[in-house]
């Protein structure tokens, strides 16, 4: 007889993470032996000290408060919440008490099903971990055994050579025919599709192969006839691969074996299911989007128009990257350095445009998240131009020069696909198109006499990058800026008050902030809510040791952490959390074909809440870090 009960259980538990990555079999094995709880408001599930359970807990129905210290909610559980893991996992009493806060029904699961089913799950493990995280008020430190963040896309390598990691697109419908298909009859089919291979199959395994070449050599030389049957000239045993192989793993294997067809089968074997065919042509695609192919069009290009088709190359590879699972810290590197070249090259064929050259020396500086080397999508642009100073009676001559370029450079951009700054934060702007003695007046002003527009300029200006230009414009810039905070290091104070003005992004009950009004009405700012708050406290941090040339956030903490080894956890915790976040806004990016910065959260699945949740931890850590450090208790 059917058990009902256990059939409900599973239709509840199938759609919650961890339980949806299991096999129906596994899934159902686990709710025929669930234990049901039903409890009024106040009854405790379990109590703080309390011996530990043989079971962790999900919630059915209602909600279940978890309290310390008695009565101090710390969060709540509600339909699909799992609770009880901490202490299974610890395997020691309970440090927390669990109390139902609704009239709340609660399935228990034994921890030997855990054990057997869950943890053994790779995607069910995972889950478990990003879950153990985002209840983690303390994930950085060491007595909780390293890094718990999820780290989906983050490997070691032996190489950073893409060939060895970036895995090869394929035909996922490979033109198949029987070994008693007529040699003629397979020709016709490879030609209608339009293929230059034809893999002969049986019971949907790959037993050969013809291509182009055998028709060549064996028809077309009269050693066979269109009548005989293709197990006569096919090429057999085929070689066959695994689906995630990559570039240079393909191309060794061709080049070992002589050939330019790769079958792909399910468990990489002659004995598992065909999923597709791996040709010579498809490596020479691969290798034709690849980084280094793509900088040498960049080189290549004559017109804005031409770039903007690279571009759209280069935000066609960062997807696959990330579809591949590449490291978002990898995947912003290689994007950065096309977007850096592409600019080189606009900034030439402007300066090609100008009637004359420069009359004196220049740099063009990319701002914000470009001069962070953080821009993964193509957003809007902030830069600035800084030139030599002139005599007097050159200045205006030699800005009205420079403006114009810039003009030139900032409509060509746009062109490529970076939209305008809607606040005009660009080098077409008067305002941002300065000698060098006027950006060091400026930067001198902004930091003695700090006001909230000023910090807000500083947070975008000091994080700037050379893209084109005289390298020691910079140097001097750079050098001013911390001379100025030097003596007036209060300037700081100030920095590190607008660091922690956003504070992490969840309510008291743990539940997201999100935007109460406006165009984004319901949505979550990921950019100003989760991301800024590690970007300002890295600068602020940075700037304070004296840390010159470090504007990337990552580069930031791990400075960071090498200078102070007693907070490495924490600074470790941050570059985790910060990799995630760009993940997250990237994918939500181009998945919605915008900047991602709006992410609506009932788009997302639990488990991507819950990694979402586990970075805000880190927020809390570091704000309260800069809290201490520059003593803003009294200034606040």
């Amino acid at each position: 007889m059917k058990n009902t009960i256990a059939q409900r259980i599973y239709d509840f538990l199938k759609d919650f993470p961890p339980f949806n990555s299991l096999e129906e079999g596994q899934l159902m094995t686990i709710c025929e032996q669930v234990k049901i709880g039903y409890y009024e408001v106040d009854d405790y599930v379990f109590e703080k000290d309390e011996g530990l359970h043989d079971a962790f807990y999900v919630v059915k129905d209602g909600a279940i408060g978890i309290f310390r210290d008695g009565n101090i909610l710390v969060d709540k559980c509600d339909e699909g919440d799992i609770f009880g893991l901490r202490a299974l996992i610890r395997q020691s009493d309970y440090r927390l008490s669990a109390k139902a806060i609704e009239e709340s029904i609660v399935y228990a699961i034994s921890s030997s099903l855990l054990e057997k089913y869950i943890t053994s799950n790779v995607d069910a493990s995972k889950f478990i971990i990003a879950s153990f995280a985002s209840n983690n008020l303390n994930p950085h430190l060491k007595r909780e055994k390293g890094r718990l963040y999820s780290l989906e896309g983050e490997f070691s390598q032996d190489t950073d050579h893409l060939a060895y990691i970036q895995t090869v697109t394929h035909r996922k419908s490979p033109v198949i025919c029987q070994e008693d298909t007529q040699i003629g009859t397979a020709a016709v089919t490879m030609t209608e599709k339009k293929v230059g291979s034809i893999i002969i199959t049986k019971d949907n395994r790959p037993k050969g192969i013809i291509t182009d070449k055998d028709l060549r050599t064996k028809i077309a030389t009269g050693k066979f006839s269109i009548s005989d049957k293709v197990s006569q000239i096919m090429s057999s045993p085929v070689i066959t691969v695994s689906e995630n192989i990559s570039i240079a793993e393909a191309q060794i294997t061709m080049l070992r074996n002589k050939i330019t067809h790769l079958c792909i089968t399910k468990d990489g074997t002659v004995e598992s299911k065909l999923v597709g065919v791996l040709s010579e042509h498809d490596l020479v695609v691969a290798q034709s989007n690849n980084p280094s192919f793509l900088i040498k069009e960049v080189k290549r290009a004559l017109t804005a128009e031409n770039l903007r088709n690279v571009s759209q190359k280069a935000q066609d590879l960062m997807h696959r990257y990330l579809v591949q699972h590449i490291p978002v810290s990898f995947v912003s590197k290689i994007i950065s350095a096309i977007n850096e070249a592409i600019t080189e090259k606009v900034i030439e064929l402007s300066l090609d445009e100008m009637s004359v050259q420069p009359p004196t020396t220049f740099t063009w500086l990319s701002l914000g998240s470009q001069g962070r080397e953080e821009q993964l999508l193509l957003t809007d642009q902030d830069n600035a131009l800084v030139f030599a100073d002139v005599p007097a009676e050159q200045f205006d001559e030699t800005k009205s020069y420079f403006l114009k370029l810039a003009h030139l450079i900032t409509e060509k951009l746009n062109v490529v696909g970076f939209e305008y700054c809607p606040a005009e934060m660009m080098a077409n702007n008067p305002k941002w198109c300065l000698s060098l003695s006027e950006w060091k007046n400026q930067f001198k002003d902004w930091i003695t006499r700090p006001d909230e527009d000023k910090i807000m300029l500083s947070t975008i200006f000091f994080d700037y990058n050379r893209v084109y230009g005289d390298v020691h414009l910079v140097d001097q810039m750079t050098e001013s800026i911390f001379q100025s905070i030097d003596r007036y290091s209060i300037f700081l104070n100030f920095l590190a008050m607008n660091a922690i003005k956003n504070p992490p992004p969840l309510s008291f009950f743990r539940q997201f902030l999100v935007e109460h009004s406006g165009e984004h009405k319901d949505l979550f700012d990921i950019k100003a809510r989760a991301m800024m708050p590690l970007v300002d406290a890295a600068r602020v941090l940075v700037l304070s040791q004296n840390i010159k040339d470090h504007n990337n956030t990552l580069k930031r903490f791990e400075k960071l952490s090498e200078l102070e080894p007693q907070n490495k956890e924490l600074y470790n915790a941050c570059m985790d959390a910060f990799k995630i976040l760009l993940r997250f806004r990237t994918v939500e990016g181009l998945k919605h074909k915008d900047s991602g910065r709006f992410i609506d959260l009932k788009s997302l699945s639990k488990s991507n809440r819950l990694k979402l949740k586990g970075c805000f931890g880190s927020i809390k850590d570091i704000q309260e870090l800069i809290k201490v450090r520059f003593n803003l208790a009294q200034m606040m």
